[in-house]
């Protein structure tokens, strides 16, 4: 027999522990087990003890957590099965973009959507039946607010005489029916509800009729050369753009202005990478060739925006003739660093997706060019000005904006500087040229034991990840106070969805 004491971290194994280890492994030699048996099942018992002993959840643990989160979202939180952003302890307070009334619930992230996404990553983790059922009534929920065009706006009100209602296709709104691709708003609810109907295996028919009649509206509204409005409230116009982007001939300072820009061809906020996934999720879930026909042409737009030298990046608008232009107005004519990454993540995923490298060439000159163009911070600027090149900001005097090249006096309801995700799509660009999945580098699956117990400790007695303001820039810009305590729905989202991945690497 023998004596040996291991620690990981935190905790040593027990004695005892070992002495079964012992035990088995003289049993073995006792039995004529060869050496090489008897070593790979040492190694193999003192890897599990040592898991064990760093505290690492078991599945039952982790099962247990994920029910109790979610039946506290599901049963205390839910408004017709929908969803908010944030809410105070005693939910006396529900918030969006601005105070919820009592009959509204939130589409764009982190509302309904994101909130549904969670209840699906658990039942995708446990098959668990509650876990479904939350996630059907989010569906419902959105279903009850999708608009005539198609798609969905920011917000939903069950109430008919509601000041925020809009023009519902189940006939219970009235107002405006413009469906909107900004801040994610349609994309989630598409995923969500196209994800939701294949774990229904297609059998809910209003979740999958409601799922074709959005994407069939969908591509309606994409433009010929393969690019989106931010809104739209039908068929897009006929248009005959140029093949390639330029910079404008007059002074964009003050000319080119479009009143309505959101119905040109946009990427701001992030809409071309939402775009991507919902044309691949919606091509892999229903094999239609029309969805696979409208993720090609989105990534010939993508490379037709790509701007001429010395500045080979991406706008935030394009006018028809594919000139940049200008949207809100603090939203100028520019080279838009977070929009630029955006588009090259998109332009790798349908390169991938594909299999086509054509959609690579865009890359290596986009990339160097934004390094050049970094910050001393190592930060990206929103916005870089054409043909200069120096970073453009926004000073505000009331609700005027004056551009600017100073950042020291910076609104503070705008991303105005971003960390680079340069580093990531150069890692990524190699996966794929390597013949791996660009996921591995954009979505890695392995998880942190370590922030598994975390989240599993960290859930109170009623159900809740409670969050606490520190000053942090958060999506609705609520006014907290410091050290005011929160219930996050992109809190809830993300530690149910890291418990659910755990437990599917257990199964693996």
């Amino acid at each position: 027999m023998f004596s040996l004491r291991v620690t990981w971290k935190k905790k040593p194994i027990r004695p005892s522990q070992f002495q079964t280890v012992s035990f088995l492994f003289e049993l073995m030699k006792a039995c004529g087990a060869s050496q090489k048996l008897r070593t790979d099942l040492l190694c193999f018992c003192f890897v599990s003890l040592a898991f064990v002993a760093r505290g690492a959840p078991s599945s039952g643990e982790v099962t247990e957590a994920l029910r109790k989160a979610a039946s506290y979202y599901g049963d205390e939180l839910a408004v017709n099965g929908g969803y908010v952003y944030y809410y105070s302890p005693d939910l006396s307070r529900r918030l969006g973009e601005g105070v919820a009334v009592e009959t509204e619930i939130w589409v764009q992230p982190p509302g309904t959507p994101t909130v549904g996404e969670a209840f699906l990553d658990a039942y995708d983790a446990t098959q668990g039946s509650t876990f479904l059922y939350f996630a059907i009534s989010a569906g419902n929920a959105l279903l009850y607010g999708q608009l005539k065009s198609g798609g969905w706006r920011n917000s939903i009100d069950f109430d008919s005489s509601g000041p925020r209602i809009d023009e519902y296709r189940n006939g219970k709104g009235r107002g405006k029916n413009l469906s909107t691709l900004d801040d994610d708003i349609s994309q989630s609810a598409l995923r969500f509800l196209m994800r939701l109907d294949e774990a229904l295996m297609f059998q809910g028919e209003e979740i999958h009729e409601a799922v074709e009649y959005s994407l069939t509206n969908l591509l309606k509204a994409q433009f010929s050369n393969g690019a989106f409005p931010q809104v739209w409230g039908g068929p897009s116009r006929s248009v005959n753009p140029p093949d390639s982007a330029s910079f404008p001939e007059y002074d964009w300072r003050s000319e080119g202005r479009i009143k309505n820009y959101w119905d040109q061809f946009t990427l701001n906020d992030g809409l071309a990478g939402a775009m991507t996934e919902v044309l691949i999720d919606a091509h892999r879930i229903y094999k239609k060739e029309e969805y696979r026909e409208a993720l090609r042409k989105l990534g010939n737009f993508l490379i037709q925006a790509q701007m001429p030298e010395p500045q080979p990046a991406w706008a935030q608008q394009y006018s028809e003739e594919m000139i940049p232009i200008w949207a809100r107005a603090f939203e100028p004519p520019a080279i838009a660093g977070r929009e630029s990454e955006d588009a090259m993540i998109s332009l790798l995923r349908i390169a991938e997706y594909l299999d086509d490298n054509r959609y690579l060439e865009p890359i290596v000159p986009g990339v160097k060019y934004l390094e050049k163009s970094m910050l001393p911070t190592g930060k990206l600027a929103r916005y870089y000005e054409l043909e200069t090149n120096k970073p453009l900001y926004m000073e505000r005097d009331g609700k005027q904006y004056k551009l600017t090249n100073d950042d020291s006096r910076l609104p503070s309801h705008y991303g105005w500087q971003n960390p680079s995700r340069l580093d990531m799509i150069k890692m990524a660009y190699r996966a794929r040229l390597a013949g791996r999945s660009v996921d591995s580098v954009l979505e890695p699956r392995e998880v942190d034991t370590d922030a598994v117990e975390s989240i599993v400790k960290s859930l109170d007695e009623e159900g809740r990840w409670m969050s606490r303001y520190s000053g942090e820039l958060l999506v609705g810009q609520p006014k907290f106070q410091d050290g005011e305590e929160f219930i996050n729905s992109q809190v809830f989202h993300d530690n149910v969805k890291l418990l659910a991945a755990y437990l599917m690497q257990m199964k693996r």
